[in-house]
């Protein structure tokens, strides 16, 4: 590539200074800081991760994991002369673990059979490719199946199986596609007589690494780009929701995740609900997660249930005797993945293929945890791990929420339990991201380290993308602390969404990565070896006066409001409301609002019920409100600085489920929590809640007791910067989240670097996203640079993430 000068001029910028110590130590960086979150979420494992190309290949769906399912879907008619009938069936299935298969019927002259339809258009095919075809089969006449792969006018790829007289026995084949689809179908023929299938299956030979049964080889990849140091898997709600017994001699179709089903040849892993709604084949089990994480040089982290459900699911395990099972379960596991040939469990690994240990270092115990039997079971599972693999190290988890009353309780509990990590989830709003860049530098250094296991700012778009990049930075600086981190979720099918946002996006033949993705890969490949400290002075914009509307609302819960009145700092009423004459100042949005009795009330069960009134200019002021909760799950939404449907501040009185309650703030409809109390709502008494809004400052309080008071100052930082250190080699890694470009006066601290370096920046407008379409809208741009020295001047554009990697002489 060609150079360009360090010192470029673009129109309209702010200064200020960088600073780095380059003499310094700096912070050692471990060696795992930055790794993925893998979840069966969108359809990420079939469909997905998993190279299967056929949909419910063993006749499994099943209306209990999605109304619409049954054991055909995805699968019809294909008469080609003959005549067929197609029915489930359970009479001598395939194995115990295996129940439903096809039986195909057909009569008349020709052929006929099934067809399956794939995901999303259809089996994607490509011209040249090799694809490995198996099935189950029983006739009690011998003859032979045609299976064909078809675009709907052309036969791409073609097998024929001589299938014998007798019971039920495995038959393969392979065929290179003769053409390219993204919409084929794949054929099953039959001739006369009754044929039963099971386990039809078809995979593409270029699976990652080669590997049989495996992952999709361009998905794979765009993991592997992140180089990412650990894989936590199975998922979050997907590893501790569901029932507890084993699939043996129960057919429950709701049971929690339990490894030792999900291990072993596929046609014998019994298929389960997914909590996200739709069917999981356990085509990726434990032993595939691990063989995954190897491939990618990434260390396995599974994540497994300590008996206390959530996730929405209030099913705790107390039955000792169970229990006691679920433990041994968790160390059989560290001996499948850690114990040798001659163990049981070490046994079993070797005899699928991979002998030497896979090295577990990590477990984790729990995901979300928000019952009090955690505290009870979570102590049995870490005991036993201690006395039997002393080095293995623990994660506990501190629920939900980014803090409050419960945050600080499962932190407390994870100190006392010795923990070695504690797992914080958060999904919020970019701005929470940009205002909390210093939240790790503030944690105890001495105690359990930080696993910042789920995060997301709600978003796709670059400026979504720039938020976390700005945390990263304080993650970087805080690598004492925080040991392990990983944005979630990490994959979803554009067809199949359960969640959003995501990491990378596919559909059945193609993939892209997200501007989160880029911001992940640049920091993740980037890491050094150790922290320098730096600091950055400028200027600051301004952030004005929180403002806007108010409203009242409920979730899931049924109402009474009364004697609503807001005051101006000044003592002017601005609305003052007891509905006895209706409800004309207010704006009601979903739900069933009416004035009964002289009150406001809501009566209909329904997520996000709301009613709005005031105006979008109204600043500094007071609110109060007499709240009755009537019925249903939870307790109050009293709005204050509504700007819109998706930008406003609600306090969330009795949420989630009526065990905590938070200062919520929205920002284009991702909300996240400001401040938390523990807070609950008693049905039929009547709360008289007030709110004060004072510049920026909040303060909340409950019948005349104050409950929050804080600050959201929501500032946005002129540069966001952390500088890192690998063997000779210093980066600089800035991110600009303003309109304006920053000219940045460096300075290394006398540090003799080479004046060509390499810079990697991140650029867009604020709203730009990626898509199939536009695969690379955004995406990193890498050039080499000239004029640098000890000190310089840089221009970091608006909207930036810039990378600036030097070379000490």
């Amino acid at each position: 590539m060609g150079t360009e000068a360090a010192k470029f001029r673009i129109e309209g910028y702010t200064s200020g200074k960088l600073n780095v110590d380059t003499r310094a130590k700096g912070t050692k960086v471990g060696p795992d800081l930055y790794g993925v979150f893998y979840e069966d979420i969108n359809h990420a494992a079939d469909g997905g991760l998993y190279a299967e190309l056929v949909q419910n290949r063993s006749f499994e769906f099943n209306a209990t994991d999605e109304r619409s399912y049954t054991g055909l879907t995805a699968w019809s008619k294909a008469e080609r002369g003959a005549t067929a009938t197609l029915a489930v069936a359970g009479e001598e299935p395939l194995n115990p673990q295996n129940r439903n298969y096809l039986r195909v019927d057909v009569t008349g002259d020709g052929t006929a059979g099934a067809v399956n339809a794939g995901f999303n258009r259809g089996l994607p095919l490509k011209a040249g490719r090799r694809y490995d075809l198996s099935l189950w089969a029983r006739r009690t006449e011998p003859g032979p199946l045609t299976v064909t792969a078809e675009d709907g006018t052309s036969v791409l790829g073609k097998a024929t199986l001589q299938v014998k007289a007798g019971g039920w026995a495995k038959y393969a084949a392979s065929f290179t596609a003769s053409g390219t689809t993204d919409a084929g179908r794949l054929v099953v023929q039959a001739p006369a007589g009754r044929t039963d299938l099971d386990m039809v299956s078809l995979f593409p030979r270029d699976t990652y690494k080669g590997r049989r049964n495996g992952m999709r080889a361009d998905l794979a990849k765009l993991i592997a780009d992140l180089e990412p140091q650990f894989l936590r898997f199975p998922g979050g709600c997907v590893t501790n929701v569901g029932t507890y017994d084993p699939y043996a001699g129960n057919q429950d179709r709701r049971r929690i995740y339990q490894w030792k089903e999900t291990i072993g040849p596929v046609e014998e892993r019994p298929a389960n609900f997914n909590f996200w709604g739709y069917n999981q084949s356990y085509g990726i089990g434990y032993y595939e997660y691990f063989q995954f994480a190897e491939d990618v040089g990434a260390e396995a982290l599974p994540v497994l249930s300590v008996g206390v459900n959530g996730c929405g699911e209030n099913r705790p395990l107390t039955d000792e005797a169970k229990l006691a099972r679920w433990v041994q379960d968790t160390l059989d596991l560290i001996e499948f993945a850690n114990g040798p040939v001659t163990s049981v469990w070490g046994a079993k690994r070797a005899a699928m293929g991979h002998p030497k240990p896979f090295g577990l270092d990590y477990i984790g115990l729990g995901n979300e945890e928000i019952y009090p039997e955690f505290f009870t079971n979570y102590p049995k599972f870490a005991d036993a791990i201690r006395a039997r693999y002393p080095k293995i190290k623990i994660i506990s988890n501190s629920g939900q929420t980014s803090q409050g009353a419960w945050f600080d309780r499962m932190w407390q509990f994870a100190r006392d339990q010795k923990a070695d990590l504690v797992d914080e989830h958060y999904y919020n709003n970019p701005d929470w991201f940009l205002a909390n860049n210093h939240r790790y530098d503030s944690y105890d250094r001495t105690g359990p380290k930080v696993f910042v296991g789920e995060y997301a700012s709600r978003g796709n778009a670059l400026s979504n993308a720039l938020a976390e990049a700005s945390y990263l930075t304080g993650i970087e600086r805080n690598a004492d602390v925080v040991e392990l981190a990983s944005y979630a979720p990490l994959l979803a099918n554009v067809d199949y969404v359960d969640w959003t946002p995501d990491l990378i996006w596919f559909d059945n033949d193609e993939a892209y990565g997200t501007p989160n993705y880029h911001v992940q890969r640049l920091f993740s490949t980037n890491v050094g070896d150790r922290v320098l400290p730096s600091t950055f002075e400028g200027e600051t914009a301004p952030v004005a006066d929180i403002s806007g509307a108010i409203g009242l609302g409920a979730w899931n819960t049924q109402v009474r409001y009364d004697d609503v009145k807001v005051t101006s700092a000044d003592g002017t009423v601005l609305l003052s409301d007891d509905f006895a004459a209706g409800a004309g100042a207010w704006t009601p949005g979903a739900g069933t609002w009416a004035v009964q009795d002289g009150a406001y009330v809501q009566t209909a069960q329904v997520e996000d019920a709301r009613s709005t009134a005031g105006s979008a200019e109204w600043s500094n002021y007071t609110m109060e409100v007499t709240a009755r909760k009537t019925a249903g799950a939870e307790g109050f939404l009293v709005m204050f600085g509504v700007r819109d449907t998706g930008n406003f501040y609600w306090w969330n009185v009795g949420g989630w489920n009526n065990t905590q309650s938070a200062i919520e703030k929205a920002v284009n409809g991702g909300k996240s929590s400001i401040a938390t109390s523990a807070t609950t709502v008693e049905t039929g008494r009547d709360y008289r809640l007030k709110i004060q809004v004072d510049g920026r400052r909040i303060t909340t309080w409950l019948d005349g007791e104050r409950v929050n008071e804080f600050v959201d100052s929501a500032a946005v930082e002129p540069l966001y910067q952390v500088v890192s250190r690998d063997g000779k080699s210093v980066t600089l890694k800035v991110v600009n989240a303003q309109g304006t470009s920053v000219r940045g006066s460096v300075d290394l601290g006398g540090a003799r670097v080479r004046p060509e370096g390499t810079v990697t920046s991140l650029t867009g407008a604020p709203s730009d996203t990626n898509s199939i379409a536009e695969p690379d809208r955004v995406a990193p741009v890498e050039r080499r640079v000239s004029g640098f020295s000890s000190a310089f001047t840089y221009d970091f554009p608006a909207y930036s993430v810039t990378f600036v990697r030097l070379t000490e002489r």
